[in-house]
């Protein structure tokens, strides 16, 4: 009877042992500061430094400053934490783009995006390549279930990418010109302010190119609640996207479009003549920029009036998020209002 309560007192000793190593391993935090005053100076030597493939988020908290890099965030670094102290103090900058460096157009990223549980809080990402230096982007994300907080996207020619995998935006703001929120990620956005800026002359400005390619894809850009508007200076048309793909799937819907989206709503892609499969839809939403009828729009597109044609597209059902957005402590809404 002794040896089997010493047993048990040794099994009891090391769960709490393994529960401290546990939460230890969970807060671990690293301090990025470029006055010296944190573990490291630059953002790359705290990536670097976390641990790979880690269950455990790993705090990289980002001190006030301009910090010129380009970062990758590869797939091994998983649950990596980024925090700043706001979208004004931290900023990631950078400026490759394709028309003089002669770059694809994920080599000119200034932040990519590859692990897994990626979260960004209070800070902003920028390409300050220009509206005539063409592709340019601010950050691309590859890794399943990232989230964004009060972050702002700031460029100009395909400005934010969420590639792939399942991601949340919320409260977060974006600018750019042409196709500046790319990609086929499984992507919602939510309490989100798009600002359209000044483009070249001869450009139109679009929101969006969405990538489906496949009926079986279940991905998308969708919208919910967000402002659209433009910088004081815009002075193109804009439109709410195009169709980059052939199943090219968006959804604007309950949010506020100002008077910059021209009410055609929705542009072709160059050399497109079919859009059969394409998914362009607006629901309820409201403003100038909104349309009041379908026949105001590009005739691919829909405006929609059911609900339960769009509540598969509220966070509960599209991106899954009582699974795994309140671990992230970002607030959001499970579906239509």
């Amino acid at each position: 009877m002794k040896s089997i309560k010493m047993n048990l007192v040794c099994i009891m000793v090391t769960l709490v042992f393994v529960m401290m190593i546990n939460r230890a391993q969970s807060m671990m935090t690293l301090i990025v500061s470029k006055d010296g005053r944190g573990n490291f100076t630059t953002i790359a030597e705290a990536i670097a430094a976390a641990p790979n493939n880690s269950p455990q988020r790993t705090v990289i908290k980002i001190k006030t400053g301009i910090y010129y890099e380009n970062i990758i965030v590869s797939k091994e670094k998983t649950n990596i934490y980024f925090v700043g102290d706001g979208m004004n103090l931290t900023i990631i900058s950078g400026h490759k783009n394709a028309k003089i460096m002669k770059l694809h157009t994920w080599e000119t990223t200034t932040v990519q995006i590859r692990g897994d549980g990626f979260i960004a809080k209070y800070i902003t990402f920028e390409n300050t390549a220009g509206p005539e230096m063409k592709q340019a982007v601010a950050l691309a994300s590859y890794g399943d279930h990232s989230a964004f907080y009060r972050c702002r996207f700031s460029g100009y020619q395909d400005t934010l990418n969420p590639e792939s995998g399942t991601q949340f935006y919320r409260e977060c703001e974006v600018y750019g010109t042409v196709d500046f929120i790319f990609g086929n990620a499984k992507v919602l956005f939510q309490n989100c302010r798009i600002y359209a800026r000044k483009a070249l002359s001869e450009q139109s400005n679009t929101i969006t190119a969405q990538g489906r390619e496949a009926e079986s894809d279940r991905t998308g850009t969708v919208m919910q609640n967000c402002n659209f508007s433009g910088t004081d200076d815009l002075n193109v048309k804009t439109y709410l996207g195009r169709p980059w793909k052939s199943h090219s799937r968006t959804v604007i819907m309950q949010s506020l479009l100002g008077e910059l989206i021209d009410p055609k709503g929705w542009l072709e892609w160059p050399g497109v003549s079919r859009f059969d499969n394409v998914y362009d839809v607006e629901f309820d939403n409201h403003g100038p920029g909104a349309a009041l009828s379908e026949n105001q729009r590009a005739n691919w597109s829909h405006v929609i009036y059911d609900r339960a044609e769009v509540v598969k597209f509220t966070a509960r059902n599209f991106i899954d998020s009582e699974n795994w957005i309140k671990s992230t402590g970002i607030p959001y809404y499970p579906d239509l209002f």
